[in-house]
């Protein structure tokens, strides 16, 4: 496509593989395709709803002034009657004058008349931009808190179900000992919960506006206004701001959204490997009429996992470009602007998107404690060395022969067809000689691994 032949660019549609960008008077350019946006949060992120949150900031202000003193009452109800906004005619203005803050208020004073002398007064662009920047933060942050509380109670309902699910745990992805598949969901759990009070206590530090004017010095307009101005839009005022709100605030919030989505992508990972064919613990919901692959009609693949995973690299990535964005030149410039037009949307709604996918996928997860009862018993209960050499050791041999014994006797079973580290330990002498029948089956009683877990269960409401 030859761009140059466009003759109206504001209206073209630029696809790009099954990538669509598009256009309309609510929704500028979408910085994440459709597929991956839900609108709960997708709306938030519209230039609509940024052109609302910078009108609310501006009468904000306005409201405070008034309040103080220095701005006539009436002209404040005026503003507030006839105060509003035309996204595409503010596009109009702005190819004009190369500034989208002074576009949107030439737009907004199109309506409001006279009294909009008012609007603004003693006010820098970044004072709108960061304040109103923040109420898109906060506003975005309470949607993918609400759906960290859903995933929370979904997992621990899952967890519940399987508390008592016995199945193998890996290290190295070897077979270890043996665990719960409640258990793991308590890790799981556990971590989502340490991250929802991370993300509770970046909302406060995010939840900060300025109104202190150019370089941040209060020159021409008070304290009081910004205090004022901030407490109706729910926010503090920032401590020193200079033109510009600190941009490590900034990267704290979309570090905080990677670290979310590493947890989310740990989840997936697990669920992909306990999937493969010849695991196959657990397993991704497959609907009716689902297709797995366009040559090989057996494949059910765990797709949304995958998705998952590959997400969690895209809001890992925008991790470093927030750090970046930090080093701003003196009181201000605005290299971190055209950053943030695309990262922080593209952080939140990939992040929110995440959340919902992971807890429709664990809430409907297949669990097959057949399959897993089959891979723990495996080699005849290789996975019972410890207990078997600890009974040992109890019996006074030393520790390095009694590791000698039965390290010999389990990789004597390990990768054999038939075997059988039970068989072997039990028909060894040295073990006869020490071990009655009943104490050595003992040792291959899964139970004993299980019989702490009620006190991890019971830290997390499982």
């Amino acid at each position: 496509m030859n761009l140059r032949n466009i003759p109206n660019l504001l209206n073209f549609v630029l696809t790009v593989k099954l990538i669509t960008v598009k256009y309309d008077s609510c929704d500028r350019w979408r910085t994440v395709i459709e597929r991956y946006t839900l609108p709960e949060m997708g709306n938030l992120w519209t230039d609509a709803y940024k052109f609302k949150t910078w009108l609310q900031v501006e009468i904000a202000v306005c409201e405070a002034q008034a309040e103080l003193g220095y701005i006539p009452p009436e002209a404040v109800a005026e503003i507030k009657a006839k105060a509003n906004f035309d996204p595409q005619r503010i596009l109009e203005i702005e190819a004009e004058v190369r500034h989208d803050v002074i576009a949107f208020l030439t737009n907004v004073n199109e309506y409001v008349g006279d009294a909009g002398r008012y609007i603004h007064l003693g006010m820098t662009s970044s004072d709108v931009l960061d304040t109103a920047l923040a109420l898109q933060m906060v506003a975005s942050l309470d949607l993918i808190l609400q759906r960290v509380g859903d995933l929370i109670e979904v997992i621990r309902a899952k967890a519940r179900e399987h508390k008592n699910t016995i199945m193998i745990g890996r290290s190295h992805g070897i077979h270890a000992e043996p665990i719960t598949f409640g258990f793991k969901l308590a890790g799981w759990l556990a971590e989502v919960l340490r991250g929802q009070k991370r993300l509770q206590a970046l909302r406060e530090t995010v939840a900060v506006g300025q109104i202190s004017g150019a370089v941040g010095t209060y020159a021409n307009i008070e304290p009081r206004v910004e205090a004022l101005a901030c407490q109706k839009l729910g926010l503090k005022p920032d401590v020193a701001s200079t033109q510009v709100i600190s941009r490590d605030i900034h990267a704290e919030y979309v570090q905080q959204l990677a670290l979310l989505a590493a947890s989310i992508e740990r989840f997936a990972v697990e669920i992909r490997n306990l999937q493969k064919t010849d695991v196959l613990e657990v397993e991704e919901f497959f609907s009716k009429g689902q297709k797995g692959s366009s040559a090989m009609p057996h494949k059910r693949n765990p797709i949304r996992s995958e998705r998952l995973t590959g997400m969690a690299r895209m809001v890992r990535s925008y991790a470093v470009a927030a750090v970046e964005n930090v080093a701003l030149w003196h009181e201000r410039d605005i290299s971190h602007s055209s950053v943030e037009r695309v990262m922080l949307p593209d952080a939140c709604i990939l992040t929110h998107f995440m959340l919902v996918e992971i807890t429709d996928l664990i809430k409907n997860l297949l669990v097959y404690p057949e399959n897993m009862a089959r891979n723990m018993n495996c080699y005849g209960g290789v996975v019972f060395s410890q207990k078997v050499m600890l009974a040992l050791i109890e019996k006074g041999l030393r520790r390095e022969d009694a590791y000698a014994i039965v390290q010999q006797n389990a990789h004597a079973a390990w990768n054999q067809e038939n075997g059988n580290f039970r068989e072997l330990i039990r028909n060894d002498v040295r073990v006869q000689e020490l071990l009655s029948p009943a104490e050595l089956d003992a040792c291959f009683d899964p139970q004993q691994h299980l019989s702490h877990l009620n006190e991890v269960y019971a830290r997390l409401d499982i």
